[in-house]
């Protein structure tokens, strides 16, 4: 297993004393971006299901953060929101709070913990350092977002009409934005890696 971006930053001298505090720091980070990228929300007529850059967000912190505090990143922002905080995508219909993990969205929000984890544990592997790679990571993460996301529509929610009007509703519409969202956000960790002069492996 490789250091991560953040346990190799961590890792240096004058920072190896504040290492908790550091860390503690960079899950509240991802937290909160977390909660703001959700705030960046376009809803679609014809599906409950709002646009938004969150699943970005979740991967690219989860890979800087490896898989243990990635994981704590996203079960944080989803109690913040369970306690009622306005941490979700706004949404005239879906409520705030623990509702809505038990709304058509909640499928996707509950991968958010399990997509962060895998990222995070790829990019322990070393699939973070170079652009390809990051792309595999981040696919893997999504998958894990979408397969969640789906199943809750299609099999879980009350009045759930099957896989595949989940499929038309929670697949379909964003496959191709996330994967183009994904395509761009791929380059964040390399370019991290080779801006702080940090070694490759």
């Amino acid at each position: 297993m490789q250091p991560t971006f953040l346990t190799t930053i961590l890792a240096r001298p004058d920072t190896r004393a504040l290492k908790i505090g550091e860390q503690a720091g960079a899950v509240a980070l991802v937290t909160v971006l977390t909660a703001v990228a959700a705030q960046i929300s376009i809803p679609l007529p014809f599906t409950p299901v709002p646009f938004t850059f969150q699943p970005m967000v979740v991967l690219v912190g989860a890979m800087a953060l490896g898989a243990r505090l990635g994981m704590a990143s996203q079960i944080s922002y989803l109690a913040l929101g369970i306690a009622g905080l306005p941490v979700f995508a706004a949404s005239p219909v879906l409520p705030q709070g623990i509702a809505r993990l038990l709304g058509p969205t909640g499928g996707y929000l509950m991968a958010y913990p399990f997509a962060a984890f895998l990222a995070g544990w790829l990019a322990e592997r070393g699939l973070d350092r170079r652009y390809m790679t990051s792309v595999l990571a981040m696919l893997a993460g999504l998958t894990i977002v979408f397969t969640g996301g789906v199943l809750w529509l299609g099999v879980f929610m009350p009045n759930a009409h099957g896989l595949s009007a989940a499929l038309a509703t929670g697949f379909y519409p964003f496959i191709l934005g996330d994967v183009i969202k994904l395509l761009a956000a791929a380059i964040v960790m390399p370019r991290l890696w080779a801006l702080t002069g940090l070694r490759l492996r």
